[in-house]
């Protein structure tokens, strides 16, 4: 085959590689214009039922209040009306009583007249008798029209102009959520979700962040608040979770349409305390551990159960109660599991005594944080910084190593450089207190 033909081919070949990462590329984008119109199409087919639900529920309701308020004002009507009649009726029979006496006397009173002589002395006796008794000139009153009720409705034309402004005005339909998730970043046990406001003329009173696992249909809370971030705890690892986020307008009470649904997951393992340590009780989820008084003087270091604190992650600590303060209290990181020390205040450690002293590898900083208490949150960043190449295939084949330390209590931190004799992926951590009291959740 001639140079001529080998470079021919050789450029046939090439052009039938990019042809075919071409085609590959237009499925992809292919594939993602499917993605929004399914976006588009299922998020109209819900907006719609949601205003059908909405609005239906709206009628059912107004319906029935409507109903409730005619029948009430129908009550009212006939309570006044039931009162006000009584009266009358009893002065209606009163005159028909008085009418029907006076009937009988006049009666009598014709009788007495067309009697015979030797009658009409007694009857007519009789009958001024019982005139006398009648007290003809007594007349029950009777009240004038004024003072008698005259019922009638007063309705408020600008109720119906109210209700037409406001239905006018009531609900809306958005193209875009006013803030969408940002970034969903894996932590041990759990995922730090981060959102922002896309809607610049959008004023956020509170955010709030909701999650579901991917096989459930019930999303939950998991915050309302003023920030843009936050951890999401409790996940199961390699477990697909469904995360989105609203927010509510400055001075209003109803919340924002959803921002578009991320999937997140952790493929990392969350942060345990080892069970079994004397002198420390731990939750059902080994992420929280207190020092109890069943061992008051033998309680050691309780350490994690696993090396699972990697560099390029943040270590939480937050403390839950408080217990007396003691020198040799710590939380921090380690190299290994050291047992029969009494403190995280040795070699090969990195901690924070609770009175906020500083240690590395047993020796205290100058520089100095808070103290800790009742709510304190100390967090542990570190990065690796070599001093002498060491291998990509091996940490431990000889050299220095070296990790820049940053750790964060209250709204101080310190940064230094904790020097190792060998290298390390992943790193243990631990806590000390010599009283009891001290409860500390880990993530």
């Amino acid at each position: 085959m001639s140079i001529e033909t080998e470079a021919l081919l050789q450029e046939a070949k090439e052009s039938i590689e990019a042809a075919q990462n071409y085609r590959s590329e237009l499925q992809q984008r292919l594939h993602g214009l499917s993605q929004a119109r399914k976006q588009v199409r299922g998020s109209s087919s819900q907006t719609r039922e949601a205003l059908r639900r909405h609005f239906a529920d709206l009628q059912t309701v107004l319906t029935r209040l409507l109903s409730e308020r005619l029948a009430t004002l129908l009550q009212e009507v006939d309570a006044i009306e039931q009162e006000s009649v009584s009266p009358l009726d009893d002065c209606q029979k009163l005159i028909e009583h008085g009418i029907s006496t006076a009937d009988e006397l006049l009666r009598e009173g014709e009788v007495a007249i067309r009697c015979g002589i030797g009658e009409k002395e007694d009857k007519l006796g009789s009958f001024t008798k019982k005139a006398l008794q009648i007290q003809l000139d007594s007349l029950p009153e009777v009240p004038v029209l004024v003072d008698v009720p005259c019922l009638s409705a007063q309705l408020d034309d600008s109720l119906l102009q109210a209700v037409r402004e406001r239905v006018g005005r009531h609900g809306s339909v958005a193209s875009h959520p006013p803030v969408q998730i940002e970034e969903l970043v894996e932590r041990p046990g759990s995922v730090l979700v981060r959102w922002c406001k896309v809607d610049d003329d959008f004023t956020v009173q509170d955010y709030r962040l909701q999650f579901r696992r991917s096989a459930s249909s019930q999303y939950e809370d998991a915050y309302i608040g003023k920030e843009t971030e936050f951890l999401v705890l409790h996940l199961d690892p390699h477990t697909d979770h469904l995360f989105r986020v609203c927010a509510r307008g400055e001075g209003r009470t109803e919340w924002s349409p959803w921002s578009v649904p991320q999937t997140g997951y952790t493929t990392l393992a969350p942060h345990e305390w080892r069970p079994g340590s004397e002198g420390y009780i731990l939750s059902s989820r080994r992420n929280i551990a207190m020092r109890s008084d069943s061992a008051p003087s033998r309680a050691g270091v309780l350490y994690s159960n696993s090396a699972t604190y990697f560099c390029g992650q943040t270590l939480t600590f937050k403390f839950t109660a408080a217990g007396p303060m003691d020198k040799r209290d710590s939380v921090g990181v380690c190299v290994d599991c050291q047992s029969g020390v009494e403190s995280l205040q040795r070699d090969k450690a990195v901690c924070i005594s609770t009175n906020g002293a500083v240690f590395v590898n047993g020796k205290e900083m100058t520089n100095q944080l808070p103290a800790i208490s009742i709510g304190s949150t100390v967090t542990f960043d570190m990065e690796v910084v070599n001093l002498f190449p060491i291998s990509n295939n091996n940490l431990n084949d000889g050299g220095n190593f070296k990790l820049r330390v940053t750790i964060g209590s209250g709204n101080r931190e310190v940064v230094f450089d904790w020097l190792l004799d060998q290298g390390v992926d992943s790193l243990f951590f631990g806590s000390s207190f010599a009283h009891p009291g001290w409860k500390v959740l880990v993530f």
